[in-house]
């Protein structure tokens, strides 16, 4: 086994230790490597998708990031169907895309989100 350091803000530290003691997790290092698991097998679903979908694409975010939100959905009015945008807290929105279009271009907006490393949660859903 391989070892790897892996720094993380003191926030998401008290979750994976909350993570660990209500789920039973031996160690925090078993909790990243369930974490790791779960990401690596919803990629690999997400690259099967074929065809012509129907979706729904969730964003949650801090109100400071909106540009990176506007910027990521430039060019993606295609498949964007709908749009909600909602205040779920003062530090946290959420986004809401009802998608439908080719495959290949709906993943491209997922990986996008991803990408930016500024949204709290992407998931994407496939009808």
């Amino acid at each position: 086994m391989t070892i790897i350091s892996v720094s993380v803000n003191k926030g998401l530290l008290e979750e994976l230790d909350k993570l660990q003691k209500e789920l039973g997790f031996s160690g925090r290092s078993d909790v990243m490597r369930t974490g790791a698991r779960m990401l690596i097998a919803d990629c690999k679903e997400k690259e099967r998708l074929a065809g012509t979908l129907n979706c729904v694409l969730l964003l949650i975010h801090a109100p400071k990031v909106e540009d990176a939100v506007t910027a990521g959905k430039h060019g993606f009015e295609d498949i964007i169907t709908t749009q909600i945008h909602n205040h779920l807290r003062e530090d946290k929105c959420l986004e809401v895309f009802v998608l439908e279009g080719d495959a290949t271009r709906i993943k491209e907006l997922v990986r996008i989100f991803q990408a930016t490393g500024k949204m709290d949660y992407v998931k994407l859903i496939v009808a």
